[in-house]
């Protein structure tokens, strides 16, 4: 059985001290794929740096909404020189939070739909963050996607039924985390339910959000096993048949990509 840890944050400083080893414990877990995600452009270097070193670590670049005010604003131009690189494999994290930053929402407003644009002109998927901004989320998305496809997943999915609807609709893809795990989400758990098993991912959010029975400690991509194993139950599957279905998930929405290989 093997998994692939869509969104993690091995870059962040929780790992320093151990870095290495919790990316051996998560191939060893059968973890065999992580993407890491770089929140802030000018640190596109140091996530690039680990996945350079690491076969089994590719990444993402985009202006996660809580800095898009205090960070330069992205450029497709940027980000799309940027996706130039061989392990370079999606746009993001983007998107909207206004359950600690309303304040800025004209700023990520802007900063999603250049993002949005980015993963049109290289074909790579896009990967949103959404709280607490469920309409304007839906808004933003149907009215890009009117203007020209690309594909999409909304990471850590904990928003409501209709932007889950919306999402599906669109085409876009929902990735689990350990919040499904977490004793009262089963409001959660019943939206998952509701979508077809062929939309679905798996991640950590690593170091956040640990499922149990690590709740309250730091989170890291080994763990994705068990929000996998809450995937299966959701679904009514076999680990291993869910483990199959997530990983045929993951690489058709990749598959422009084309990158999953070991660096020369």
């Amino acid at each position: 059985m093997q998994l692939t840890d869509s969104h993690c944050h091995l870059d962040f400083e929780s790992f320093d001290h151990d870095r290495g080893n919790v990316i051996q414990r998560a191939c060893s877990s059968g973890v065999s794929r992580m993407v890491s995600i770089c929140t802030r452009i000018r640190n596109e270097p140091d996530v690039r740096a680990i996945a350079e070193t690491s076969e089994s670590v590719y990444y993402a670049v985009g202006t996660h909404p809580h800095y898009a005010a205090e960070e330069p604003m992205a450029t497709v131009d940027e980000l799309a020189r940027l996706a130039m690189h061989p392990k370079f494999v999606a746009i993001g994290e983007t998107g909207l939070d206004y359950h600690y930053t309303k304040e800025i929402a004209v700023e990520q407003k802007r900063s999603l739909r250049i993002h949005i644009e980015a993963a049109r002109r290289t074909g790579l998927p896009l990967i949103v963050h959404s709280r607490d901004a469920d309409e304007d989320m839906a808004d933003i998305m149907t009215q890009e996607h009117e203007k020209g496809a690309f594909s999409c997943v909304m990471h850590c999915f904990s928003s409501g039924p209709q932007l889950a609807k919306t999402a599906v609709n669109l085409g876009f893809y929902l990735s689990m985390s350990g919040i499904v795990a977490f004793p009262r989400s089963q409001a959660l758990r019943e939206i998952f339910a509701a979508v077809p098993v062929d939309r679905i991912l798996v991640e950590t959010d690593s170091p956040y959000l640990a499922p149990p029975p690590f709740r309250g400690k730091r989170n890291e991509p080994a763990h994705v096993i068990h929000t996998a194993k809450v995937g299966a139950e959701i679904f009514g599957m076999s680990i291993d048949d869910f483990a199959s279905q997530t990983e045929e998930n993951f690489e058709r929405l990749f598959a422009n990509a084309c990158k999953f290989r070991v660096m020369p």
